[in-house]
């Protein structure tokens, strides 16, 4: 039998001292890659999923405010996925705190940068609240950012967090506008294997679309999936949770004729219940 006081584990060595040379001062987005799990909860697929969630948040949040009527899902054969909506497109003139840089940079270098820790651009919004985009930035070996808006096309290339290459823009024949951000996660964070489930970024969708029932979510997946799952689809639910109990219960084992649903809304306070 094993002798547990006899065991001896070897520990790391730690020094004895500490002083100020021991404090590390991580820039940019370098916390983020050296500890994943405080941002996005660990490194495993279902924190691999939580930056699907992140960004389809910023989406959604252009739909509630009521910018955007419809977003797109694409899910592609190498584990990127592309999520795009026709919203107002994420601002890229130049910070006034860094005159040097796109608004669109700053956005996808610093934490806790973004427009909704305020009222001015957002009365309700999801997600990690300034750190969302910015985190998927940091764990993607590649990510890209294509903004609409002004009659040109803005785009710029990321990987692990730092740009590839400077903010670019063309013009653009139609007149279109929104954000579309392609990304791959890093198999240095995330390992080789996992891989996105098309099941589950489709029931999340649904789920967003049965939330608020004034979007559209056009769902396209190039994997190859079960019969459940289906390889293009137009997500909307126009009656919201209405559509979702009646997809969840019996009817011919309700009380009542019918489901009774209803909303209001509070434009002084900016509420609105469902």
């Amino acid at each position: 039998m094993l002798d547990l006081f006899s065991f001896n584990e070897k520990k790391p060595k730690i020094n004895n001292s500490y002083t100020a040379k021991d404090i590390e001062v991580l820039e940019g987005l370098e916390s983020v890659r050296k500890r994943p799990g405080m941002y996005i909860g660990g490194t495993d697929e279902n924190a691999m999923h939580h930056l699907v969630s992140e960004v389809l948040d910023n989406a959604m949040d252009e739909a509630v405010a009521g910018f955007a009527s419809v977003i797109t899902i694409k899910m592609h054969v190498n584990n990127s996925i592309t999520i795009s909506d026709n919203g107002r497109g994420i601002p890229v003139d130049n910070h006034p705190k860094f005159p040097d840089k796109s608004a669109l940079e700053v956005i996808l270098t610093h934490l806790h940068s973004g427009g909704k820790f305020s009222n001015n651009v957002y009365q309700t919004a999801g997600g990690l609240h300034g750190v969302g985009i910015s985190v998927v930035n940091a764990l993607s070996d590649y990510l890209e950012i294509k903004v609409y808006k002004q009659g040109k096309l803005f785009k710029q290339s990321y990987s692990k967090g730092q740009k590839l290459n400077d903010l670019t823009s063309e013009d653009i024949a139609k007149k279109l506008r929104g954000t579309s951000i392609n990304f791959h996660p890093d198999p240095e964070i995330f390992g080789e294997k996992p891989s996105f489930s098309p099941k589950r970024i489709y029931e999340l969708a649904k789920s967003k679309a049965y939330l608020y029932r004034g979007v559209t979510i056009e769902w396209q997946c190039e994997v190859e999936t079960k019969s459940d799952v289906p390889a293009t689809a137009l997500i909307h639910f126009p009656d919201g949770l209405k559509d979702y109990l009646i997809s969840k219960i019996n009817l011919e084992d309700l009380v009542s004729r019918e489901i009774f649903c209803g909303n209001i809304e509070w434009d002084q306070d900016h509420i609105k219940v469902e």
